[in-house]
């Protein structure tokens, strides 16, 4: 039986085909870790739980990363609300985290990077975007469009 999914940029159901069939590799966004989970950060970790052991049905190997969101606005906010270090906050919530999903079934992802371990990365990354057009800067911000059939210029 082929499997399916939905191509999200054009909305139609095409086979799905992974490039090594010895091994799909699927990434997704995970939770910022400044407060307990709630059902928006429930959801998407049961949904790809879900999609990664149909893909294990299908294709055997699956390499599942899924990152952890450990620094930002609401995470600085909460350590000096605190008066903690942001790893205090990060630690609490991420444990709290894999507790939550892990009563829900969900299992863990093979690989769960922080982005803290990635920031001279995701800097390069940012700027390859803005060089091959796909983002801008715009008040102290990169901003990426939300129609792949517009183009990157601010409005």
């Amino acid at each position: 039986m082929t499997l399916h999914l939905t191509n999200s940029m054009g909305g139609t159901k095409q086979p799905f085909t992974p490039h090594d069939p010895r091994e799909v590799r699927i990434y997704v966004c995970g939770p910022t870790v400044y407060n307990y989970a709630h059902i928006g950060n429930a959801r998407p970790a049961v949904v790809f739980d879900v999609l990664v052991r149909v893909l294990e049905r299908h294709f055997g190997r699956v390499i599942y990363a899924r990152n952890l969101t450990d620094v930002d606005d609401k995470i600085n906010a909460a350590a000096r609300d605190a008066g903690v270090a942001i790893s205090a906050i990060t630690g609490r919530f991420t444990a709290a985290y894999h507790a939550d999903m892990a009563a829900l079934g969900v299992r863990p992802p093979t690989i769960e990077p922080k982005v803290t371990d990635h920031i001279p990365q995701i800097i390069d990354l940012i700027k390859r975007l803005i060089v091959a057009g796909h983002g801008y800067e715009a008040e102290g911000h990169v901003l990426y469009p939300i129609s792949p059939k517009r183009g990157c210029r601010p409005r």
